[in-house]
């Protein structure tokens, strides 16, 4: 801390007359214009003063308020951006949920590859923290769901010349925190009780000084000055325990989070009430809560305390909650069950509002990413719903929030969610049996349900953690239950975002220059002459390095070209193709020689198939996106020669009348032989014009971008392409499966591989017909009626069985005699099936069964045992299926097992009386 004190004397802290000062409470350093002031202003060192006392000149509603930021920004030089989606992964693909407004420029801009889209810039960026989900509802200013408006400028240092795209200084931290008094000022602030806490912030790798900046209590912005980045040999040790350098780049990131901004200007008790006003009204008059004066008054005083419950910072939620109430002289109890209902309808409300930026941005429900995200939120949202007594639909309540924020994908949202519901009841059914068995296991043990297994339960069943704890009360279990459960659990799949690996480079391809890549020039084009650059030796074969090539790297999820290189020596075949840091890569199964001077040729039925393939995935795509809904978008895809897979996002299995429509749009835009265009647009420019749904096959590098135009469809695209969609030829969707809950596949083909798939597919056709002796056109029915007959046949067949085996036992075989309990033991030359209704009919009548058989080649046994008899059927079998050079065994109540000695058979039934006899009196 103390190597950044410097970072932290502003000039501009000295021209107004700050003072800096140590909290008696918290130990952190703060600057305030008030030389009496002692406190820094954050709980628990001071309440919040603002509740029942607004802290600015007006009221202002979220809208207001927002445009009340953006406006000031724009009148001191910024330019305004339009907001990102809340699915950051969009445009990275490291993280999964947009959670701060420097996650929209990350990590292009921050590094300095690519230039801001302006600079400096304001913006309103929605977020979603799952890290919040457990403190919603509770502190009274957490959300979960919320906007950080914001204003950045990105400098770079003058002495690094043309290295980053952007260079210079725009403003710095004077500058920063002037901005900041000013806004405050402007909204009606009292300057004397604004206090800025130093804060270093540290994160991703990056380090810089910060801010806290704090009125009445509530914490209104961040100013985060990023100019560190992470360096075993660095000047600065951080509180990460890391050291840090000065980075070449450094960038001013603010936050100020409008909902914080709109309370603190309504004093309401707490945040929901002024983000959430109508929907708090409507959740509180449906479930029939209304309070008294004097209930009012109790959960507005307890309000100037929530700040204290921060679950990120109290051990033990209960006991923090005690502490208010001895605060405030009422009973703890008698608190908690007048907060706990409206705590659980603000959790709704805030819930609510992230589940209509969720699906409103198309995130898709699943088992993986954002769509789990999703699912747990939804999930949570259904039980507090249920635990008010909330009869309005779950999607009624969410499209309430995607109206207000003017989604116009609400028939989707809400089909999106009354499908999740569905699903929810069905895995819940499934779970619960699941429960009452681990809670018997750890009632009978006498520990608590661990952590790990409530997790387990949730991620694999849906139950949560509360129903758990119900049932294992019921059962005389108990519950290891974290105040943070669901923290934890997002914590488990908010790193399935990804990661960017870089490619290890060796020496020799880092001083190489980039390969020119001649496919984009003309990609009907096969041939080529090129001068080999390198030859790197591999275990099963050699990489080959031109100065240009046609041969397409594989990515993008489209393969390798394959072909020849020639020079007057030799020839190699060319089998893969790489791309490592710009230097393409020819894999070959020789060496042509370096420096010699080669004809490369592509094969060019591949590199068409593969092209007519890769252009209708982008065909498909789009009319995927028409007849299921703007929610689609690729999760993977795979082109080949022969056939194409596209994984897309959708909540539902996509039906036949679906795939039909599909493939008439797919051809339709085929038909129609519209032109494929290239295009290298800046890509901020890409961006604002077609938005992020451009990223639909992976998220490029570069300024600029390489775009491809198929009539309606546009996305950033690396692969090879047909020049007209005619080229195409045809699209045969070949089937459609789930690879996962939330992602289904289409598989299709193109061109003469969709000929030939069509081919094969009459082939079975026709074979079917001939087998069935009718035309083509009757094989469904004629396959349906065989079917219905075969199923007739098998009851009748089952039925026949049943009398048989009755016939059997009431034919009576002889009796033996187990001291005092009948027993048949007999020989039936039939098979398993028959023996187990044999025995059955033969245990209704009262008696053991011991049955043998020789069908099928092996000696079989099955002993069935009515109730009450003391012989354990299963140690019977055990025992005669030894005797047969086998094994067996079952419940004591019927059993089953065999061996492969058939000759000892009618001897190990003479024996079965005394083997029951022994197990009887064992």
């Amino acid at each position: 801390m103390s190597e950044l004190e410097e970072e932290y004397r502003l000039d501009y802290f000295e021209e107004e007359g700050f003072h800096r000062k140590q909290c008696p409470v918290t130990d952190a350093y703060f600057w305030t214009r008030d030389p009496d002031r002692e406190t820094c202003g954050e709980p628990p060192a001071d309440d919040y003063t603002f509740i029942d006392n607004p802290g600015f000149d007006e009221e202002y509603t979220l809208e207001e308020m927002r445009e009340k930021f953006l406006s000031f920004f724009e009148e001191h030089g910024h330019e305004r951006i339009e907001p990102y989606p809340v699915a950051a992964n969009r445009w990275r693909d490291d993280v999964l949920l947009t959670q701060a407004s420097i996650y929209d420029f990350q990590p292009l801009v921050t590094s300095g590859q690519t230039p801001p889209p302006a600079n400096p810039l304001t913006i309103s960026q929605p977020c979603i923290r799952m890290q919040d989900i457990d403190n919603v509802g509770k502190t009274g200013r957490h959300t979960m769901a919320f906007e950080m408006m914001a204003h950045h400028a990105f400098n770079a240092r003058e002495e690094v010349g043309d290295e980053y795209a952007y260079s210079g200084e725009v403003y710095w931290k004077d500058e920063t925190v002037e901005l900041c008094d000013e806004f405050f000022e402007h909204m009606g602030a009292d300057l004397e009780e604004i206090t800025y806490i130093e804060d270093p912030w540290v994160g991703g790798g990056n380090a810089g000084p910060a801010f806290e900046v704090l009125y009445r209590g509530a914490e209104l912005a961040t100013l985060v000055f990023m100019s560190m980045e992470q360096d075993p040999e660095g000047d600065y040790e951080m509180k990460d325990g890391n050291r840090y350098s000065p980075m070449d780049t450094y960038i001013v990131d603010t936050g100020y989070g409008l909902e914080r901004w709109a309370w603190v200007s309504q004093g309401t008790a707490t945040v929901y009430e002024a983000v959430y006003p109508d929907m708090i009204q409507f959740l509180k008059e449906n479930a029939g809560i209304s309070l008294s004066e004097e209930e009012e008054a109790l959960v507005h005083r307890a309000a100037k305390l929530s700040g204290y419950l921060d679950i990120d910072e109290v051990d033990d939620v209960y006991e923090a909650r005690v502490d208010i109430a001895e605060q405030l002289d009422v009973d703890a109890e008698e608190l908690t069950e007048l907060l706990r209902p409206l705590e659980d309808i603000y959790a709704i409300a805030d819930h609510c509002r992230t589940l209509a930026y969720m699906f409103g941005d198309g995130i898709v429900p699943s088992n993986v990413g954002t769509g789990y995200l999703a699912r747990m939120v939804l999930r949570r949202t259904k039980r507090l719903v249920d635990n008010v007594g909330i009869d309005a639909p779950l999607d009624e309540l969410v499209d309430m929030q995607a109206e207000r924020l003017d989604y116009r994908n609400r028939d989707t949202i809400r089909d999106i969610v009354r499908t999740e519901e569905r699903k929810y009841r069905e895995t819940l059914e499934r779970g619960t049996r699941k429960v009452r068995a681990l809670a018997d296991e750890y009632a009978d043990s006498g520990d608590p349900i661990p952590v790990e297994e409530l997790i387990e339960l949730y991620d694999s069943h849906g139950i949560q953690p509360d129903m758990v704890e119900e049932i294992a009360d019921e059962r005389g279990a108990t519950v290891d239950m974290p105040d943070d459960f669901y923290s934890l659990v997002a914590d488990r799949h908010e790193g399935e975002g990804g990661t960017r690996e870089a490619t290890a480079r060796d020496e020799r391809i880092a001083d190489l220059p980039e390969t020119e890549r001649l496919y984009y020039d003309d990609q009907e084009r096969t041939e080529f002459e090129a001068v080999v650059l390198d030859v790197f030796e591999r275990d099963d074969g050699y990489d080959v390095v031109l100065d240009q090539t046609m041969f397409y790297p594989e990515g993008g999820g489209q393969p390798a070209d394959h072909g020849t290189l020639s020079s007057d020596e030799t020839t190699v075949e060319v089998t893969d193709v790489q791309r490592i840091d710009g230097v393409v890569l020819h894999r070959a199964d020789d060496d042509p020689g370096k420096g010699e001077f080669v004809r490369g040729k592509v094969d060019a039925t591949r590199r068409n198939r593969l092209m007519r393939h890769h252009t209708a995935t982008h065909v498909v795509g789009h009319a995927a996106r028409e007849v299921l809904g703007d929610h689609v978008r690729q999760a993977g895809a795979q082109k080949g020669t022969d056939r194409a897979r596209f994984d897309v996002t959708h909540y539902e299995r996509i039906t036949r009348e679906e795939v039909e429509e599909i493939e008439r749009l797919a051809n339709d835009i085929v038909m129609r032989n519209l032109p494929v265009k290239q295009q290298w647009p800046d890509r901020h420019e890409a961006e604002e014009r077609y938005g992020f749904d451009l990223y639909q096959g992976g998220i490029p590098p570069g300024q600029n971008i390489r775009v491809i135009t198929v009539g309606d469809d546009v996305q950033a695209c690396g692969g090879t392409h047909v020049k007209y969609t005619g080229d195409i030829g045809t699209i045969k969707i070949l089937n459609t499966e789930p690879v996962q809950d939330g992602i289904e596949r289409i598989v299709f083909a193109a061109g003469d591989a969709a000929i030939d798939a069509t081919h094969r597919t009459e082939n079975a056709l026709y074979e079917a017909a001939e087998i069935l002796d009718v035309n083509p056109e009757n094989v469904p029915e004629t396959a349906e009626r065989f079917f219905t007959e075969w199923k007739q046949r098998g009851k009748t067949i089952d039925r026949l069985k049943t009398e048989l085996a009755e016939a059997r036992a009431a034919a009576g075989a002889d009796e033996v005699d187990i001291e005092g309990t009948p027993a048949v033991v007999q020989r039936v030359e039939g098979d398993a099936e028959e023996l187990r209704a044999t025995a059955n009919a033969i245990v209704d009548e009262g008696n053991v069964a011991v049955l043998g058989s020789a069908a099928g080649g092996s000696a079989q046994f099955v002993v069935g045992v009515p109730d009450g008899v003391g012989i354990n059927a299963g140690e019977v079998v055990g025992e005669l299926a030894g005797r047969v050079g086998g094994g067996g065994g079952g419940p004591p109540d019927f059993a089953q097992g065999g061996g492969p000695n058939v000759d000892e058979l009618d001897e190990t039934l003479e024996a079965a009386p005394d083997v029951l006899r022994t197990v009887l009196n064992a």
